[in-house]
């Protein structure tokens, strides 16, 4: 069994992003003051089998919530000092820990790099290149999808951001290989810094290719969306599609009528789409 020991790292930092009142230090059951030395967020790593992983941490009775980031940008907080992690992709994971104590202290942050060798079979990543990381990735989508063309996809610092004139769009799309009767479960990073105005940014998963379809491809139904006029994306926004999008019939599940090549296309555009939308880890993963 591999055991990766965390080292503690930095000072404390104010909790005021999660609107907490803070303070240099406070006390725990009106007895004693918490300070930096009492509170330990060290945690390890244990591998219980490919591809998952026990996440302990040295926590005491000071923490009232554990704090976690697994590397995609999407942090989540737990009472409990011990989680079961599945990672099915392989690749570098930097997981990073935090703990929230009496007063609303947010601590400063212990992390570690764990590798993992190998996807797993059935649920690991259909999408190649979904973090946009290197020359590699970027080539495996290409560019279209949409009937106007107009818009601009800028890939760099490990995502992809699409911006478009007044009225305009564009989309990108990659082939990957399904079976009949199972179900797909489709998601990624999504935001916009700014919120949007008459922009829509849909995804839609066929099998005619993108190339052979004038207009906007729209085979199947819509999977994911952001629509402004739905009352989605007009203020700033951040999170997995499926969270911070408009509700649509699936939430981006789909079932594939036959075996053999779909293709994901991911396109939007509108009126004001001048600081654009930004995704990063997009995937597809079997669920059925």
């Amino acid at each position: 069994m591999k055991r990766i020991e965390i080292i503690y790292i930095g000072l404390f930092v104010l909790l005021t992003s999660l609107g907490m009142v803070s303070c240099t230090q406070d006390t725990y059951d009106d007895q004693e003051h918490v300070t930096e030395q009492m509170i330990d967020v060290r945690f390890s790593v244990d591998e219980i089998s490919a591809n998952r992983y026990q996440i302990t941490t040295n926590s005491n009775k000071y923490v009232i919530s554990n704090y976690w980031d697994l590397g995609d940008g999407t942090g989540f907080s737990t009472g409990g000092n011990s989680f079961e992690l599945f990672l099915p992709d392989a690749g570098e994971y930097e997981i990073k820990h935090k703990v929230i104590v009496a007063g609303g202290i947010l601590s400063s942050e212990a992390s570690s790099m764990v590798n993992v060798e190998t996807s797993d079979p059935i649920s690991g990543n259909l999408i190649r290149g979904g973090k946009f990381t290197s020359e590699d990735d970027i080539a495996e989508w290409t560019i279209g999808g949409t009937g106007a063309g107009n818009g601009t996809w800028n890939f760099n610092d490990g995502n992809a951001n699409l911006t478009t004139p007044s009225w305009g769009g564009n989309g990108i799309y990659q082939a990957i290989q399904v079976e009949e009767g199972r179900s797909y479960q489709i998601d990624m990073y999504i935001s916009s810094t700014t919120g949007c105005s008459d922009t829509w940014f849909e995804v839609y998963c066929g099998y005619s290719d993108p190339e052979t379809v004038s207009g906007d491809y729209n085979e199947g139904e819509k999977l994911l969306s952001i629509n402004t006029w739905d009352g989605s994306g007009t203020t700033p926004f951040t999170g997995k599609f499926t969270k911070v999008g408009s509700s649509t019939e699936t939430n981006g599940v789909f079932t594939a009528a036959v075996t053999g090549t779909v293709y994901l296309v991911i396109r939007g555009g509108g009126g004001d789409m001048k600081e654009g939308i930004t995704i990063d880890n997009v995937e597809i993963r079997s669920i059925q």
